[in-house]
């Protein structure tokens, strides 16, 4: 298969009703899409990836500016005949997280593009020791106010999810109100884990672990900012308390997750497909804590589009062990999608594998133009002499 033309798109994905957590209030998201263009236009492939400044520093224009230089590298496979084309290409490149987003969307369209050309699913070119055909996504509760979580545990309680990943802030007595409402709603009867985004502090930890005994929450992910020397006091109150803590934004690449089980804090890792560098990137990640006594879940960017969804189910179906499953939030959180696909769960959160080559979706392209900042549209030509 031969690479003819690369579009990267700057897209603007708006939600269907804002979702405020505590570093921003977001109502839209905001992503890169790659689009191969083969076999002189019969087969095109599209990756995704979701450029998060407070996460890996990365943004759309810098997303443009790697990938662009990511195709010049020698091992960027132009003539594309075998998935180890790609496996080599991302081995070769070093593992720093400024790069991860844009190395997951492109290496997600090179996927796309080859599973397309050689009729095969995205799956079957990965091991399938822990395969799964069957998943259960879990819920979001944004950070609002009570009238809102109310009807969002009511819409949860009515799709049979029992699994909630809740939004908390830096105020005490709005995350008690939080915490009541969902309590009161649905009882001991679902898995709570919470999200703080790295805002507390020390003191706010401790002062909240009462709180998170007395509503049985399960997993608290990143309540500290990475590189925090407070988290060794923090870690070692929760675990005495059952609570595991989970890492996010402190665990970004393979470096950073051996960091942490050397330290011992953390017990749980979120895998993000665009956080994590995409497919290869993330699966060396969940090898390692797999090995090493670790959890992980597979997690997801708020706003991702039907491709992100589409590659994350793709993983989460290759993981059968891990504790959550995040994502395909596309018919609740999207008012618009570029993907001809509704890539949603049913009820009770269920889910399966996706059909069709590639990633097992289809682009309806004047939707990503619409969505698209056509000012900022890259195109990279095949080079005349391709290594």
């Amino acid at each position: 298969m031969q690479i003819d033309q690369i579009k990267i798109y700057h897209v603007l994905l708006p939600f269907a009703f804002a979702f405020p957590h505590s570093r921003r209030n977001l109502s839209s998201g905001h992503n890169v899409i790659v689009e191969i263009i083969a076999e002189k236009g019969k087969i095109r492939g599209y990756g995704e990836g979701a450029p998060r400044s407070y996460v890996t520093g990365e943004s759309q224009l810098s997303n443009s500016k790697s990938i662009s230089r990511l195709t010049q590298e020698k091992s960027f496979p132009w003539q594309l005949v075998d998935v180890s084309q790609v496996w080599d290409f991302i081995d070769s490149l070093p593992d720093e997280k400024i790069h991860n987003s844009a190395i997951c969307a492109l290496e997600s369209a090179l996927l796309d593009a080859l599973g397309k050309y050689q009729g095969r699913r995205a799956l079957d070119y990965f091991p399938n020791n822990y395969f799964i055909d069957t998943i259960s996504y879990g819920a979001g509760l944004p950070l609002t106010d009570k009238k809102n979580i109310i009807l969002g545990c009511r819409l949860i309680q009515k799709m049979g999810i029992r699994k909630i990943k809740i939004k908390l802030g830096k105020d005490f007595a709005h995350n008690k109100e939080i915490l009541e409402s969902v309590h009161a709603i649905f009882g001991k009867e679902c898995d709570l884990k919470v999200d703080v985004n790295c805002v507390w502090d020390s003191k706010m930890a401790i002062r909240h672990i009462p709180l998170l005994q007395k509503y049985r929450v399960r997993v608290v992910e990143q309540p500290l900012m990475p590189e925090d020397p407070q988290i060794s006091e923090i870690a070692g109150l929760m675990k005495s308390k059952g609570i595991v803590l989970m890492a996010d934004e402190s665990a970004c690449n393979l470096a950073e997750v051996r960091k942490l089980s050397q330290e011992g804090h953390y017990e749980m890792i979120n895998i993000r497909l665009s956080k994590c560098g995409g497919f290869r990137k993330s699966f060396r990640i969940i090898d390692y804590v797999r090995q090493n006594g670790m959890t992980f879940q597979i997690g997801c960017h708020l706003g991702e589009s039907g491709l992100l969804s589409a590659a994350g189910r793709v993983l989460s179906l290759l993981c059968r062990d891990a504790v959550y499953y995040d994502g395909s939030y596309d018919e609740v959180l999207l008012a618009q999608n570029v993907t001809l696909e509704n890539v949603s769960f049913g009820l009770g959160g269920t889910a399966f594998p996706l059909d069709g080559p590639g990633l097992g979706v289809n682009v309806n392209l004047k939707s990503l133009r619409r969505l698209s900042d056509l000012t900022a549209i890259m195109t990279l030509a095949r080079p005349l002499n391709p290594f």
